[in-house]
């Protein structure tokens, strides 16, 4: 926009002739508008973008604390109630239960079959449990070799 105001402004101004508004109407909104706010007018006519629908930074940095927060809290209490004898299984089966749980909510939001992206994400992280728990053991820190 810097480099070329007048070809954006023009740009501007198509769009709003597209939409239906008559040449010299659509010219006065886009100098009005870029007068204003000059990107969040292009942002809006361009690419549909609203300020209502850019999510603040805080707001996500909130809510991936709160589901790292909640996501953590599963395995920490698998690992903490259950006798000794038992920790790594139960802690194994309810993660492993959380991870179906969350490929089937997922998949779901975004509208697909929940099937396939269940499965993914439970094998996935069946692997990564593994993976953990081997080198665990190798290393002697599992508490459970």
């Amino acid at each position: 926009m810097a480099d070329e105001p007048v070809a954006e402004l023009d740009e501007l101004a198509g769009i709003y002739e597209a939409k239906g508004l008559r040449p010299v109407t659509a010219r006065q909104v886009a100098e009005e508008l870029t007068a204003h706010d000059p990107l969040t007018a292009h942002l809006e006519a361009e690419l549909g973008i609203t300020e209502a629908a850019v999510v603040s930074p805080w707001a996500a940095a909130g809510a991936s604390a709160l589901a790292f927060t909640l996501g953590a809290l599963l395995p920490l209490l698998a690992i903490l109630l259950p006798p000794q004898a038992i920790r790594v299984p139960i802690t194994f089966t309810v993660v492993l239960i959380a991870l179906a749980v969350t490929g089937f909510t997922s998949a779901r939001i975004g509208g697909n079959s929940a099937t396939r992206p269940t499965i993914r994400v439970v094998l996935g992280g069946a692997l990564a449990l593994a993976a953990t728990f081997a080198l665990g053991s190798a290393l002697g820190t599992t508490g459970v070799v």
